[in-house]
Protein backbone atom coordinates (compact mmCIF):
# COMPACT_ATOMS: atom_id res chain seq x y z
CA UNK A 1 0.00 0.00 0.00
CA UNK A 2 1.07 3.42 -0.99
CA UNK A 3 1.56 6.19 1.86
CA UNK A 4 0.56 9.30 0.86
CA UNK A 5 0.66 13.02 2.29
CA UNK A 6 -1.38 15.57 3.85
CA UNK A 7 -0.65 17.62 0.48
CA UNK A 8 -1.35 14.56 -2.20
CA UNK A 9 -4.76 13.76 -0.35
CA UNK A 10 -5.63 17.25 -0.57
CA UNK A 11 -4.23 17.49 -4.33
CA UNK A 12 -6.23 14.47 -4.99
CA UNK A 13 -9.01 15.16 -3.34
CA UNK A 14 -9.65 19.03 -3.60
CA UNK A 15 -7.62 19.68 -6.53
CA UNK A 16 -4.15 21.91 -6.82
CA UNK A 17 -3.34 24.73 -4.97
CA UNK A 18 -5.29 27.17 -7.05
CA UNK A 19 -8.39 25.73 -8.03
CA UNK A 20 -10.95 26.79 -5.94
CA UNK A 21 -12.07 24.07 -4.17
CA UNK A 22 -8.61 24.04 -2.84
CA UNK A 23 -8.23 27.32 -2.22
CA UNK A 24 -11.47 27.23 -0.08
CA UNK A 25 -10.18 24.45 2.12
CA UNK A 26 -7.15 26.50 2.62
CA UNK A 27 -8.93 29.98 3.53
CA UNK A 28 -11.09 27.70 5.91
CA UNK A 29 -8.10 26.22 7.22
CA UNK A 30 -6.42 29.45 8.16
CA UNK A 31 -9.99 30.70 9.67
CA UNK A 32 -10.01 27.81 12.02
CA UNK A 33 -6.31 28.21 13.42
CA UNK A 34 -7.28 32.30 13.80
CA UNK A 35 -9.81 30.93 16.48
CA UNK A 36 -7.53 27.90 18.04
CA UNK A 37 -5.17 30.39 18.36
CA UNK A 38 -7.84 32.74 19.92
CA UNK A 39 -8.63 29.80 22.63
CA UNK A 40 -5.12 29.07 23.18
CA UNK A 41 -3.96 32.09 23.87
CA UNK A 42 -7.54 33.11 26.37
CA UNK A 43 -6.86 29.50 28.30
CA UNK A 44 -2.91 30.49 28.85
CA UNK A 45 -4.09 33.77 30.66
CA UNK A 46 -6.47 31.86 32.75
CA UNK A 47 -9.55 34.11 31.18
CA UNK A 48 -12.78 32.33 30.47
CA UNK A 49 -14.84 33.26 27.39
CA UNK A 50 -17.55 34.96 29.72
CA UNK A 51 -14.45 37.61 31.11
CA UNK A 52 -13.08 37.88 27.38
CA UNK A 53 -16.65 39.11 26.48
CA UNK A 54 -16.75 41.26 29.02
CA UNK A 55 -13.34 42.79 28.58
CA UNK A 56 -14.18 43.32 24.79
CA UNK A 57 -17.68 44.23 24.97
CA UNK A 58 -19.31 41.19 22.93
CA UNK A 59 -21.71 38.36 24.16
CA UNK A 60 -19.61 34.68 26.02
CA UNK A 61 -21.54 32.80 22.68
CA UNK A 62 -20.12 35.07 20.33
CA UNK A 63 -16.33 34.34 21.90
CA UNK A 64 -17.67 30.85 21.39
CA UNK A 65 -18.09 30.99 18.31
CA UNK A 66 -15.16 32.71 16.90
CA UNK A 67 -13.26 30.17 18.79
CA UNK A 68 -15.00 27.08 17.02
CA UNK A 69 -14.56 28.62 13.76
CA UNK A 70 -18.75 29.04 13.24
CA UNK A 71 -18.56 32.87 12.92
CA UNK A 72 -16.41 35.76 10.50
CA UNK A 73 -15.33 38.54 12.82
CA UNK A 74 -13.45 42.13 11.59
CA UNK A 75 -10.45 43.04 12.04
CA UNK A 76 -11.37 45.46 14.73
CA UNK A 77 -12.98 42.93 16.83
CA UNK A 78 -9.87 41.00 16.22
CA UNK A 79 -7.35 43.71 17.31
CA UNK A 80 -10.15 43.84 20.10
CA UNK A 81 -9.84 40.60 21.98
CA UNK A 82 -5.62 40.56 21.23
CA UNK A 83 -4.94 43.97 22.58
CA UNK A 84 -7.60 44.35 25.27
CA UNK A 85 -8.71 41.37 25.92
CA UNK A 86 -5.65 39.21 25.90
CA UNK A 87 -2.97 41.77 26.50
CA UNK A 88 -1.34 40.93 23.43
CA UNK A 89 -0.31 42.19 19.90
CA UNK A 90 -1.62 41.14 16.21
CA UNK A 91 0.70 39.76 13.43
CA UNK A 92 -0.24 40.40 9.98
CA UNK A 93 1.63 38.49 7.08
CA UNK A 94 0.99 39.08 3.32
CA UNK A 95 2.65 36.72 1.19
CA UNK A 96 2.30 37.69 -2.58
CA UNK A 97 2.19 34.95 -5.85
CA UNK A 98 5.84 35.92 -5.84
CA UNK A 99 6.43 34.63 -2.78
CA UNK A 100 7.64 37.70 -1.15
CA UNK A 101 6.29 38.37 2.65
CA UNK A 102 5.01 41.85 3.76
CA UNK A 103 4.01 41.64 7.84
CA UNK A 104 4.34 43.54 10.60
CA UNK A 105 6.54 44.08 13.65
CA UNK A 106 4.09 43.43 16.00
CA UNK A 107 3.75 39.89 17.87
CA UNK A 108 1.45 38.64 20.71
CA UNK A 109 2.92 39.58 23.91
Amino acid sequence: MEVKSWEQIKDNVYGVKGTSRRDELDRSFESLKVGLLLRQARERKNISQTELAGIVNKKREYISRIENNSENMTLKTLFDIVEKGLNGRVVIAIETDDRKMYQNSLEYA
